[in-house]
């Protein structure tokens, strides 16, 4: 149905707030009590209806006020309308993770996806099974983007900054690891600087990037690595690193799951590398989702 708005115009809803009053009290001095107005401005009121729907609507019989057919007939449309308005505007349904069914996408690189999911889909699956995740690849230089274009109702990035309306909340801060193939490197652990920048190494990046920040905290020490190989995909390290003589430096939350299933070397990065923040970012306009916001608190609760 497409609204009119030429025949709202002498519409005011509290014209129809009174007419439901009057109907119910019969009275213009009950109506104008229950309203909170004083009588005079009842009676401007109904008089305001009775031209709007040239109909004088209710009748005087004894101290009462009687309905006309008119009035009878506005009253029986009118009032499953208001309540269902006032439902709408007060009455904020709620949410029950456990019966709800929602489809949400989040955004995120894979090292974020193999960090996060096989702890958050089991834990999900048990609080909100109706709920349904899509992960499509983002990366924290599109992921404002997307989220403005609504491609995706959240991220997980290590972005910084952004427009005025991103929102967001820090889950969890992680330092950087250097990995190693035992077969392919012998190395002693803790790795030192010349060590470090002695070996090949594999890097991730986004944009096609030759050297990263490690790079410019290298020279600062005189240092200088060579960049062996480079992928868009952290999934791809182990399988590379277990074939090459040569390091990958990967944020934290992945060495561990990589040690033990891929038999991998770990040590610190010898380098005054500042920790990352994994955060969650959301657009404004989500804030008031509730299916978006209890999973912006899981995720959060999760991993405290």
């Amino acid at each position: 149905m497409t609204i009119k708005e030429n025949d709202f115009r002498k519409i005011d809803l509290n014209l129809l707030i009174a007419f439901a009053v009057l109907f119910r009290e019969q009275s213009v001095s009950a109506a104008a009590d229950k309203l909170h107005l004083g009588q005079p401005a009842v009676s401007g009121v109904l008089s305001r209806l009775r031209t709007l729907f040239d109909d004088p609507l209710f009748i005087r019989s004894g101290h009462r006020m009687q309905p006309t057919a008119r009035a009878e007939e506005l009253h029986t449309g009118l009032l499953p309308l208001l309540e269902q308005l006032q439902s709408t505007l007060f009455q904020q349904t709620a949410f029950d993770p456990r019966t709800v069914t929602v489809s949400l996408t989040l955004g995120m690189a894979d090292w974020v996806e193999m960090w996060l999911m096989p702890q958050l889909i089991p834990a999900l699956q048990q609080a909100a099974p109706g709920m349904r995740l899509s992960v499509i690849a983002s990366d924290p230089f599109s992921d404002a983007t997307r989220l403005e274009g609504g491609e995706m109702d959240m991220a997980i990035s290590v972005a910084t900054d952004g427009p005025r309306w991103l929102e967001r909340e820090i889950l969890t801060t992680m330092s950087f690891v250097t990995l190693w193939h035992p077969q392919q490197l012998t190395l002693t652990t803790p790795l030192d600087i010349d060590s470090f920048a002695a070996q090949p190494h594999l890097m991730v990046s986004y944009r096609e990037a030759t050297g990263s920040h490690f790079d410019a905290l290298l020279a600062k020490t005189g240092h200088q690595r060579r960049i062996h190989y480079t992928t868009p995909h952290f999934a791809a390290l182990p399988g590379l690193l277990a074939t090459m003589p040569a390091l990958a430096t990967v944020p934290s939350g992945l060495a561990a799951e990589w040690q033990r299933t891929h038999g991998l070397m770990a040590s610190p990065v010898p380098l005054e590398a500042e920790p990352i923040d994994v955060a969650l970012l959301w657009h404004q306009r989500h804030s008031s989702d509730p299916a978006v916001m209890w999973l912006k608190t899981f995720i959060t609760d999760l991993l405290m």
